[in-house]
């Protein structure tokens, strides 16, 4: 077998929708890059450092929220859609973005969040402002269940839970009623069965999008139809709070709304930009409607089929093993459920996750091939691949030792609930926490080995990896078998191997505990992606059905540069390659 290395120096398009062979690279401001000492990343930041993404490879960047907020939740809660938070600059420093993006060939998507805003924006103070405001209706107000006084358990309109612990109602005094809120009691839900909400939401995208940004990834976007007579959730034994996802997730207006939306503010330059829809619980056949082009509604949906299967009876917070035929298993349903039909997204990581080389990998002896290894079997798959700030450096789970240092809010109200009201260890909860917390995602880019990790000159807003003395991105650009390197080495092969886009997906050996492989086929050639995801080494079958056709395979891509065509290493992954056709991207 010969080594082959795909061409990225000459690059076009093929005549798929262009965000079919693109890669996005999401950017949390907050914790990217700091231009002015304060300790939190801004806007100029992401300038300084769009070099970092070319080289890369990437082609969209996807902004987490910088909106002026009051940043009860990290900037999702808004208080003022159309300006900028000043801790991460100004409009004219977002202007500045655009076309210094645009001016390296990459696009900027943002992030949209219209399920809730802040408690403080102007809508919902006007709405709080009295019981006959014009816009009460812009968000659900109700009163306390007949038979209840205010303030006792059960007197809230429904039983729901919220995301961030208790229940998704909060009295306001001023009015006597209570309002709803799936998340914190300081993001208000949006009344979306008002017209004059929907009509304010798509004049604000428009001017985004007439600014210059190429599209959106949208917040919880699945939960903005509700069932408006708000039934109660069913409740688990020895539960407080009651299940109210099945009356708000994908409610019964839910294609209505995404397809005005669509009508409103992408009819006509939808070819040019891109929509990905968040949505919680989506199930396939969901995901195959939202998506499929001809009902114009979204281009792709984030699912998190893959990301729940460690959640263990308690939720997210308690985690175990996950047994790969399980993992794959899920993969393969959405690559064959959407094959023809929608789009997928895939990622591993993102502002909400753990680190995936800690969750799903080994980030000790293993740190640097289970990473690759992972980053190739997401990345060889269909779909448009979404990377993590630090993914491609690997970075880590950051495992604080005091609670102090976290600063999530969802963390902390998990935190004072196990321990205060169900009387939990405080130790045995910071310790799920080192696995589970969002915050593992939040500590600040690994730029170098330096004090701040080239992240910041003063004091990070939440304390910094101590690691980034060994992972960082100095350390790693240019080193041929670093992870930043195999990263764009996956990077190139989706822009110049039509394969990967287009090809049929083909799970093969389901039921193995330690390989995942999987077949890409098209008129373009044939893949084999084989990847060892253990601390053993897996010997293989040449004369069976997965292994025999690729004996004489070309080896595109090795993560460890010494595959023999007889073992895996300890996660080692391969790709080999027969009949193939490369092309211009």
């Amino acid at each position: 077998m010969t080594l082959v290395q795909s061409d990225a120096d000459n690059e076009v398009r093929d005549p798929a929708p262009w965000w079919q062979s693109a890669v996005v690279y999401q950017v949390y401001p907050r914790s990217f890059a700091d231009s002015d000492g304060d300790g939190i990343g801004d806007v100029r930041g992401v300038i300084q450092q769009l070099d970092h993404l070319v080289y890369l490879g990437i082609d969209v960047i996807w902004l987490s929220p910088i909106y002026q907020s009051p940043n009860d939740d990290n900037g999702y809660d808004i208080s003022d859609y159309e300006n900028i938070d000043p801790t991460f600059g100004t409009l004219a420093d977002v202007d500045e973005l655009i076309a210094a993006a645009h001016a390296r060939g990459v696009r900027i998507v943002m992030d949209l969040v219209v399920n809730h805003t802040s408690d403080e924006h102007p809508w919902f103070i006007e709405s709080s402002s009295s019981s006959t405001n014009p816009k009460r209706d812009w968000y659900w107000w109700r009163p306390a269940r007949d038979g209840h006084s205010i303030g006792d358990y059960g007197a809230e309109p429904t039983n729901w839970e919220s995301f961030f612990s208790g229940s998704t109602w909060q009295f306001d005094d001023r009015t006597g009623e209570y309002y709803l809120h799936l998340f914190s009691k300081k993001q208000p839900d949006l009344n979306w069965e008002n017209p004059e909400v929907r009509h304010a939401i798509h004049g604000m995208m428009n001017r985004w999008l007439d600014r210059g940004i190429d599209g959106f990834r949208m917040d919880v976007i699945n939960l903005i139809s509700k069932d408006p007579s708000l039934p109660d959730g069913a409740v688990g034994p020895q539960a407080r709070w009651g299940n109210g996802f099945p009356h708000y997730s994908a409610g019964p207006r839910i294609h209505e709304f995404l397809h005005e939306m669509h009508q409103a503010v992408f009819a006509g330059r939808d070819s040019v930009l891109m929509t990905v829809g968040e949505m919680p619980g989506v199930t396939v056949d969901e995901g195959r409607m939202f998506t499929a082009p001809g009902r114009q509604e979204l281009d792709m949906v984030f699912q998190f089929e893959h990301v729940g299967l460690d959640h263990g009876d308690a939720g997210k917070w308690i985690v175990h093993p996950v047994p790969l035929p399980k993992l794959k298993a899920s993969f393969a349903r959405w690559q064959t459920g959407l094959a023809g039909h929608g789009w997928n997204s895939l990622y591993w990581n993102n502002h909400d996750q753990p680190r995936v080389v800690s969750r799903f990998g080994n980030d000790g002896a293993y740190w640097r091939e289970s990473a690759t290894a992972l980053a190739t079997v997401l990345h060889m798959q269909q779909g448009t691949p979404f990377i993590y700030q630090g993914e491609e450096i690997g970075m880590t789970n950051v495992r604080f030792t005091s609670i102090d240092d976290y600063r999530d809010v969802e963390t902390l109200n998990y935190f004072r609930e196990a321990v205060r009201d169900r009387g939990l260890d405080a130790a045995l909860v910071l310790s799920s926490l080192r696995e589970t917390s969002r915050d593992n995602a939040r500590t600040p880019m690994q730029w170098s080995g330096r004090d701040g990790a080239g992240f910041s000159d003063g004091e990070p807003w939440i304390p910094t990896n101590r690691n980034h003395r060994v992972i960082n991105v100095e350390d790693q650009r240019g080193v041929d078998g670093s992870v930043l390197e195999h990263y764009r080495k996956l990077i190139a092969m989706r822009h110049t191997l039509p394969v990967i886009r287009t090809g049929e997906f083909l799970l093969l050996e389901p039921k193995h505990m330690s390989l995942f492989v999987f077949e890409r086929v098209s008129s373009h050639g044939r893949l084999l992606v084989a990847a060892n995801l253990s601390n053993l080494v897996e010997t293989l079958d040449l004369t069976s059905e997965t292994w025999a056709p690729f004996r004489d395979a070309d080896i595109l891509l090795d993560n460890q540069q010494n595959f023999v065509f007889r073992q895996l290493l300890p996660w080692q992954a391969v790709v080999l390659a027969r009949d193939m056709h490369s092309s211009r991207h």
